[in-house]
């Protein structure tokens, strides 16, 4: 069978719920994804993604637009496409009773043609756990299970949606391993998350939704340098300045070298700059003369969380639930 160049088409999608107000959860997203490649899906809690996502998955019919899952429709090839994809939910519950092995057992009755149980479990490193109770596994292991139970079919699209929410960083590295060997083998992943660093680390390319809407896609690479500048300068002053004070700081930080963006926030500070050392230079000679005090200071790499911040003003955890 050849695969087609595109795993995922939506044009025009749009995710409407009735209520007074409507509320518009999806407003006309556009996205192609490229067969072999990972691609993020990042934005705050409330943006969209998971209504995105579910539509893309079968999940949820779209009030209007069209979708396209390697190369066929939901509405006369779903059979088919529920066979070449796989599915990792937010949240998977479980039987308790059950033992991982007999879990992994049952999803693989659902395929024609896939990896057998021993083989799903060995690539999430559970082996030695298939004997294991569900509800005895720790928050990292069921996250595993619930990525062994998505590639037991073998698909050719692999769906994720926050896979490492709540995970500490050893399960988080574990499992982006796993996605990593999965795309290694030349599958399409879909991955959302609210992790910047993840998205930076994992994803071919990105998407960041906003308000139902994409409003940044490509590398991160190329979105961190759409900020024009590689370095990022944080600190926070003693005093705090409001008004006309305000307004004159981010004016006088603006002028200094090499400085592209500068956001004044009560007394935090942040700018970004082309160079860094030629910047703090000059803003310890000017804090000094006009007798403004730094209480905390740092500086770092430009990421994609910044760009998320210049295209709208908050941070990604500045948000409501979805």
């Amino acid at each position: 069978m050849n695969k087609p160049s595109l795993a995922i088409r939506c044009q025009q999608l749009t995710k409407t719920y009735q209520g007074k107000p409507p509320v518009e959860a999806v407003r006309g997203v556009d996205l192609e994804v490229q067969a072999g490649e990972c691609f993020g899906v990042l934005g705050p809690n409330g943006a969209g993604k998971t209504t995105t996502i579910e539509i893309l998955e079968g999940l949820l019919p779209p009030t209007s637009g069209s979708v396209r899952v390697l190369d066929m429709e939901w509405r006369t090839h779903e059979l088919e496409i529920r066979q070449r994809i796989g599915v990792s939910l937010q949240e998977t519950q479980l039987s308790d009773r059950l033992t991982v092995a007999e879990t992994i057992t049952l999803f693989r009755s659902f395929y024609q043609d896939g990896l057998t149980a021993d083989e799903s479990l060995k690539r999430v490193s559970l082996t030695e756990k298939a004997g294991a109770w569900i509800k005895n596994l720790s928050g990292g292991q069921k996250q595993r299970l619930s990525v062994a139970l998505a590639i037991v079919g073998d698909p050719d699209l692999l769906f994720l949606d926050e896979p490492t929410t709540g995970l500490d960083p050893g399960s988080r590295r574990q499992l982006w391993d796993i996605i990593r060997s999965f795309r290694d083998r030349n599958k399409t992943v879909m991955i959302t998350t609210h992790y910047m660093e993840e998205a930076e680390r994992l994803c071919d390319r990105v998407a960041i939704f906003d308000q139902g809407r994409v409003i940044a896609m490509g590398t991160p690479r190329e979105l961190i340098a759409s900020l024009g500048a590689e370095h990022v300068i944080e600190f926070s002053l003693q005093q705090e300045l409001a008004g006309p004070g305000k307004r004159l700081l981010q004016e006088w930080l603006s002028r200094l070298p090499t400085v592209e963006q500068v956001d004044v926030s009560n007394g935090s500070v942040r700018m970004t700059a082309a160079e860094s050392h030629s910047a703090l230079g000059r803003l310890f000679e000017e804090l000094e003369h006009r007798q403004l005090e730094i209480t905390s200071l740092t500086t770092r790499h430009a990421s994609l969380e910044d760009v998320f911040v210049q295209l709208t003003g908050r941070h990604l955890n500045d948000d409501s639930a979805e």
